[in-house]
């Protein structure tokens, strides 16, 4: 079966499952093998927009991601306090050179980014924590939101509204379409997420735990073995709250904050990308660095290529379309 959304029709794809931006995740390879199995891949711009290469290295890797697929891709541009901002205008620039069709936008004050693509011709989807921020990114000219439950990995916002409401409240204000973000992995949940008024899925944790995803062996395995209580919060004390894999770095971050709330400066050497970057890249150690999965994790339980995932999601989800739901009738 194919699922018939406005996602997959607005976008020309054949599943209604977009891959959400991730860092030291969504590199070309990971793009191109979530589109090539009938979703929506995303390169990750702040990944790979970084020194010595800078906007550069995100124009090789849209290069190289259209040498491994010829499908849709987009990219993601997220807009968090950092220690060092971010070309975002070199990044769009170059997103305008390479004739990007779709980016994914998250962050902070929006507007100018979503203009910005906007102007160029892309179908903007805009992840967002709340829905009086999908009502200002709709009024801003987004095409779509990514409503993001508070169950997601990365930055959940400071309200802690988990998906369940957030979703029944998206179906009943907003005007454009949206898609569920945030603690999906299975395709109960898609089926859960298109009767709640949902146009897909956008997941993040559950692809890093595929064949394809550039991440080490040990850390996949890692994720194989979590239980859903296995993530914690990191930067309360700094209003930029970050849901993380619960191990011994983030606790040891949380209790510094807890001594230091708001003081930056106290973790900073804990929480440093290239520490992230290396767990997933050289070392394979889920201990040693702070990085982002959300309470999806305790769901999954193999480790298949993106077309295993995606066929088997939406063959969970027809059948309970088709026969569990109808038998309730």
């Amino acid at each position: 079966m194919v699922l018939k959304t406005k996602l997959t029709e607005a976008l020309g794809i054949k599943h209604p499952i977009i891959q959400g931006g991730m860092h030291f995740v969504g590199y070309a390879e990971m793009a191109a093998a979530v589109s090539n199995a009938g979703g929506l891949g995303i390169i990750t711009a702040l990944t790979v927009a970084v020194p010595p290469k800078g906007t550069e290295g995100l124009r090789e890797e849209i290069r190289k991601c259209r040498q491994l697929t010829d499908k849709p891709f987009g990219v993601n541009i997220t807009l968090l306090p950092v220690g060092v901002k971010p070309d975002y205008d070199g990044i769009i620039q170059v997103m305008i050179d390479e004739k990007v069709q779709v980016v994914e936008t998250a962050g902070r004050n929006p507007e100018a980014v979503i203009q910005k693509c906007k102007d160029a011709g892309m179908y903007v989807i805009h992840k967002c924590v709340a829905v009086r921020h999908a009502l200002t990114a709709q009024k801003m000219g987004a095409d779509m939101i990514s409503m993001d439950g508070f169950d997601c990995g990365g930055h959940p916002g400071e309200e802690d509204v988990g998906n369940w409401v957030l979703l029944a409240q998206a179906a009943q204000e907003l005007k454009i379409p949206f898609v569920a973000s945030g603690g999906t992995a299975n395709g109960t949940q898609l089926a859960a997420a298109l009767a709640m008024g949902a146009e897909g899925v956008n997941m993040g944790t559950r692809f890093m735990a595929t064949k394809e995803a550039p991440i080490l062996q040990a850390i996949k395995d890692t994720m194989v073995k979590a239980k859903v209580t296995d993530t914690t919060h990191v930067f309360r004390t700094l209003k930029n709250t970050e849901r993380v894999y619960k191990n011994k770095t983030a606790m040891e971050v949380r209790g510094i904050e807890e001594k230091h709330p708001g003081d930056f400066s106290k973790i900073v050497h804990l929480v440093k990308g290239e520490n992230y970057r290396k767990s997933f890249q050289e070392t394979g150690d889920a201990e040693s660095s702070v990085w982002s999965c959300g309470q999806s994790i305790g769901l999954v339980n193999d480790i298949p290529t993106c077309k295993e995932l995606m066929d088997k999601m939406v063959a969970e989800a027809e059948d309970i379309i088709r026969n569990r739901l109808q038998s309730k009738l």
